[in-house]
């Protein structure tokens, strides 16, 4: 009897033993139905096994067998048991993560069809060698037999020289039949721009040939490049050894709203299938894109975060854009770091990936440095553009109205005057993160968060950004009576206002979460500025990521200081990064650019490293420092999080797992509980407790022992709790 161990949707942390129908037994990766209690679910077959250490009479059958051929490949099966492993979290749930929505129902959505040809049984049995004279074929017959199912679309086949009028020798031949597959995302409309590779600078070609995207083989790559370096033309130059050698590339991307743009200038540079994959996509459209994937359709798969997951039938090469950005963390659930996963996929499947940034995660360069990864450097910005000039404004000599200081007024002026762009970065939405009655001090709070209310003017209302609570804007102090209590401090909402009385004639686009709600709208936002003559774009972190604008001239960055003093030890990278980020936007054509930072601390340490060195400096400095502490990336933390609507029980359940962490866990810091730094979120009070090791073994080893008796504490059905590894957020 084959007993086949299926991955299912459960909390429980491990698989679960089935047993499989007669005569055939379902391959490892395809999705079956089982019983589950009282319910059916969909599961994967993870495993075969000769026997089982349940008792023979207590195993069930499965029930539907959902695939004919795997839907995850060997690769994805692997990625799925490491990565529970790692990250400690249930193998069902994993695995779920992994498949799209669609899939982990019963039947996947069929979608459109393409034309396709599959091998049979005379294409299987053929000697490749005996159509050595005629190539295409040839390429052919290796290409089906590598494929899944032994499959692949009539453009997956032209994307490899091999015409029509082969397929149709070959079907002559019954090397091949006619069959479809699911279509994926269209290739380039007809009326795209075609764009053709410039020549590549002298550092563009080393960085290049260090990836060598056609040839096979594991090695990860640190593209570390200035903004402006022309990162995107190092991608393409690899993507097109790839493509040339028959292969795929998946490229990543931190946000939605990058796609569209990553997606035109592919478009204009390949003619290639493409495939997009992001949570902002229907269903339908996603599992319609991920089966186009993995039949080896689509060529090229641009996705965020969860595209780490696309099938890849032919994989040649990963590339992480902007692999410091803290959206490549799952923050919820499966707390998995898609770059991290991206890496250890590439060395699954024996081929090359690139992480490429400005501001390079601390991790990354310590891998770096440590050789693990090799270090190419893009040090000068590409074409005639310079690196821009970088000023610091005094606010407390200079004084400010509205966030904006007389010195940032005159010389956007400046710059408006010569019909040139201005952006101006404040990390903070709404029109002022507090309202505070003037006679008595009160405050609007949320009743629901340890946070302040942030008042919005359009419409008017108080509103938590933590839970999405909202009051009317009260006319009158709800404690002392006093009338219009004042809105303190500058968000975006107050900052175009403020900007918009400054400079009456000229237009003030701003890009924000309450703005730019959808893809669509921050796609056509995006565009119009292009199109745009002197304006002036205001905005949060959604302006800093990867965006070019080639008329902005003039960056400027408005309450520079709020990383500084934060309790976080990851606060000064995130505060580097953004700064280094926004300063990169300005100055990236031919016109020279500037940066102005507004602060009250000009002679803080990070702002003068960064003014006077580079990024690399600090990052060299922050490095030191995070070594002497055995902080990350050279220490190790695990964050176990409770939450429930009072606070004795998420600190009696966090209690208990410390006494038996610390009974077997020499090696590993067990520090708390500690209330979180917001304690109440959402009506739920919150605990944490913190893991910290020198080296990864030993935390790893307590994880995996401890948990179990950790699922079964009576403390446990009493709260809501999760573990991260290598977490992001300690505080």
């Amino acid at each position: 009897m084959t007993i086949l161990r299926i991955a299912a949707p459960t909390p429980l942390r491990t698989l679960l033993d089935y047993r499989a129908p007669t005569p055939e037994t379902p391959a490892i990766g395809t999705r079956v139905r089982v019983p589950l209690g009282r319910r059916s679910v969909v599961g994967v077959v993870m495993e075969h096994a000769a026997r089982s250490d349940l008792d023979p009479k207590r195993l069930r059958s499965i029930g539907d067998v959902l695939d004919e051929t795997p839907l995850l490949p060997p690769d994805l099966v692997a990625l799925a048991r490491w990565a529970a492993d790692y990250y400690q979290h249930p193998i069902g749930e994993v695995v779920a993560q992994v498949l799209p929505l669609r899939a982990r129902r019963d039947q996947a959505a069929s979608g459109r069809r393409v034309a396709a040809v599959r091998l049979t049984d005379t294409g299987s049995a053929a000697r490749i060698a005996d159509h050595g004279r005629a190539p295409a074929r040839q390429r052919a017959l290796v290409a089906l037999a590598n494929a899944p199912g032994q499959t692949l679309a009539m453009t997956a086949l032209a994307a490899r020289g091999v015409s029509s009028g082969v397929v149709r020798s070959m079907i002559d031949l019954e090397l091949v039949a006619r069959t479809s597959l699911a279509s994926g995302f269209a290739p380039a409309d007809a009326d795209v721009v075609r764009t053709t590779a410039p020549m590549l600078t002298e550092e563009q070609a080393s960085a290049a040939a260090a990836i060598d995207g056609g040839t096979p083989g594991f090695r990860a790559i640190l593209l570390d490049g200035v903004t402006g370096s022309g990162k995107t033309e190092v991608y393409f130059a690899a993507m097109q050894a790839a493509l040339e050698a028959g292969r795929q590339v998946l490229l990543l991307v931190p946000e939605i709203g990058l796609t569209p743009q990553t997606l035109n200038r592919i478009r204009g540079r390949f003619d290639v299938p493409l495939a997009v994959l992001h949570s902002a996509l229907a269903e339908g459209a996603r599992m319609e894109s991920w089966r186009a994937a993995a039949a080896g359709h689509a060529r090229i798969v641009v996705g965020t975060r969860s595209a780490v997951f696309a099938a890849l039938p032919e994989p040649g090469l990963i590339v992480v854009d902007e692999e410091h950005d803290e959206s490549y963390k799952q923050q919820d659930g499966f707390r998995y770091s898609a770059r991290d996963l991206a890496v250890k996929r590439a060395s699954l499947l024996g081929t090359p990936v690139v992480l490429g940034s400005a501001t390079p995660s601390l991790a990354s360069l310590a891998n770096a440095r440590a050789h693990r990864y090799a270090h190419a450097f893009l040090t000068r910005r590409a074409g005639k553009a310079r690196p821009p000039d970088i000023g610091l404004i005094d606010i407390g000599r200079h004084g400010d109205e509205d966030g904006l200081s007389p010195p940032l007024i005159a010389a956007m002026a400046e710059h408006l005057n010569r019909g040139e762009q201005i952006l101006v970065f404040i990390n903070r939405r709404g029109f002022a993160p507090v309202l505070m009655c003037r006679s008595c001090a009160w405050i609007a709070d949320c009743p629901r968060c340890d946070a302040r209310l942030t008042v919005h003017a359009r419409p008017e209302s108080l509103r938590c950004h933590h839970c999405g609570y909202q009051a009317p804007l009260p006319s009158r102090c709800p404690s002392c009576g006093d009338v219009e209590p004042l809105p303190i401090g500058v968000g975006t909402q107050r900052t175009e206002q403020a900007l918009a009385g400054h400079f009456p004639d000229v237009p003030v686009i701003r890009i924000d979460r309450d703005t730019t709600r959808s893809i669509s709208a921050l796609d056509a936002t995006l565009a119009g500025i292009q199109r745009e003559g002197a304006a002036i774009l205001v905005g949060t972190q959604m302006l800093a990521k990867g965006h070019h604008f080639p008329r902005v001239t003039l960056a400027a960055i408005v309450g520079a200081d709020a990383g500084f003093f934060s309790a976080d030890f990851r606060a000064g990278e995130r505060q580097a990064q953004i700064l280094v980020q926004v300063a990169g936007r300005a100055g990236r054509a031919e016109r020279p650019g500037r940066v102005l930072i507004q602060t009250r601390y000009p002679d803080h340490p990070l702002l003068q490293t960064l003014l006077n060195q580079d990024y690399g400096a600090w990052a060299a400095l922050a490095l030191e420092e995070r070594h002497a502490l055995g902080l990350p990336p050279f220490g190790h933390l695990a964050l176990l999080r409770a939450e429930a609507p009072n606070a004795s029980a998420p600190l009696a359940f966090l209690a208990a797992a410390a006494e038996r962490f610390a009974a077997v866990g020499q090696a590993v810091q067990v520090l708390g509980p500690v209330p979180a730094l917001m304690a109440r979120r959402q009506g739920r009070e919150r605990m944490q407790l913190l893991l910290q090791a020198r080296e990864r073994p030993p935390l790893h080893r307590l994880l995996a022992r401890v948990l179990p008796e950790i699922d079964a504490l009576p403390e446990a059905r009493r709260v809501r709790w999760s573990l991260d590894v290598d977490p992001l957020d300690t505080i």
